[in-house]
């Protein structure tokens, strides 16, 4: 079956080229990454589990903060409303983001929850264990005004709004839905990074971006093979009434449905996958940020899956650079056809 061309690295790199220009909103729940790296020799004779040696500790900016710095360190402007912790942690994020030169004006800091963390212990690049410290109740309605005033007075600087729901307690039913009711007063399009338990949330938005475990327990479907994604994905499109639907499916890549009944298949680039930490997180600030700049869904997705085959080959919380980003398309062959490769 021959299928019309329609990528390039050519405007593949037209639009990477524009991200510069791109202006975008993040909402969402911003955590750190706490990494503990280390080497294990011996099992404990207390317990049948590892010894871990440690050797080195990091912490990154994770969740929505992970988007926030994805977005930045390929050029483009970005603003972030979220919440953190009176604490320690909390100070770090908004530190470590106004180093970078990111506003911090939508995070507000309260006393009544710690700042979401995630430790996880890696011993020769494998994760022994990890644990949270976070509180997940709903946030107070004050708080909740008080994210939506800032969603209100931004949204006529940017361009785009991505929701980074990682299910700690900010993207309830009511701030969504007015967030989404601002976007689309203002003709601003919301992708979407979902959790399970909210897609039902997300009616009406531009894109979803859900893993491939997220989109088979939202859609009920089992999803083995090629297929069984694009029922899937068509299943979720149809659900929530949007545009379209990006499945990331890690190894097998990704899986692009589109309002018009249209797919594409895209397979990984990865030779070799590490550590899948915060990927969705790149792939849904760099898809946002092509889509910015004009491309299409389909485009804007194999963008995206460029970012997300050198991030999977990363250990920890990662970003990917402009540079970076272009060397990758510039080494590959293939370019995006029709429905399938």
């Amino acid at each position: 079956m021959v299928m019309k061309k329609l990528a390039s690295k050519k405007i593949l790199l037209n639009h990477i080229d524009k991200f510069p220009q791109a202006r975008i909103m993040v909402v969402g729940d911003i955590m750190v990454d706490h990494f503990i790296w280390g080497s294990v020799s011996r099992i404990s004779p207390e317990a049948p589990v590892p010894v871990v040696r440690v050797t080195n500790e990091s912490f990154h900016l994770g969740g929505a903060a992970n988007v926030v710095h994805n977005i930045h360190a390929l050029g483009g402007k970005v603003y972030t409303a979220g919440v953190t912790g009176h604490d320690g942690m909390g100070k770090k994020i908004v530190q470590d983001l106004r180093a970078l030169g990111i506003s911090t004006g939508g995070i507000i800091v309260t006393h009544k929850r710690p700042t979401t963390k995630k430790t996880r212990i890696i011993a020769h690049n494998q994760q022994v264990v990890r644990f949270d410290r976070e509180e997940t109740s709903s946030l107070s309605t004050n708080i909740k005004k008080r994210i939506i005033s800032y969603c209100r007075k931004t949204l006529s600087d940017v361009d785009a709004v991505i929701l980074s729901d990682y299910d700690k307690g900010l993207l309830s039913q009511e701030l969504v839905e007015e967030v989404i009711a601002l976007c689309k007063k203002d003709k601003k399009p919301v992708i979407v990074d979902p959790k399970v338990e909210h897609i039902a949330m997300y009616q009406g938005v531009t894109m979803i971006t859900p893993n491939q475990q997220e989109a088979g327990e939202a859609s009920g479907i089992k999803i083995l093979t090629d297929e069984d994604a694009s029922r899937a994905a068509s299943f979720l499109q149809k659900k929530i009434g949007c545009e379209a639907v990006l499945i990331t499916r890690g190894e097998q890549g990704m899986t692009l449905v589109e309002k018009n009944g249209s797919f594409a298949h895209i397979p990984t680039l990865a030779t070799e996958v590490y550590d899948v930490t915060g990927a969705g997180d790149t792939v849904v600030s760099v898809l946002t940020l092509a889509l910015t700049t004009g491309a299409s869904k389909r485009v804007a997705a194999l963008i995206a899956n460029y970012a997300a085959g050198i991030v999977i080959k990363k250990l920890g919380t990662a970003s990917v650079g402009k540079e970076e980003l272009k060397k990758a398309i510039q080494k590959q062959n293939y370019v995006l056809n029709g429905g399938t490769f």
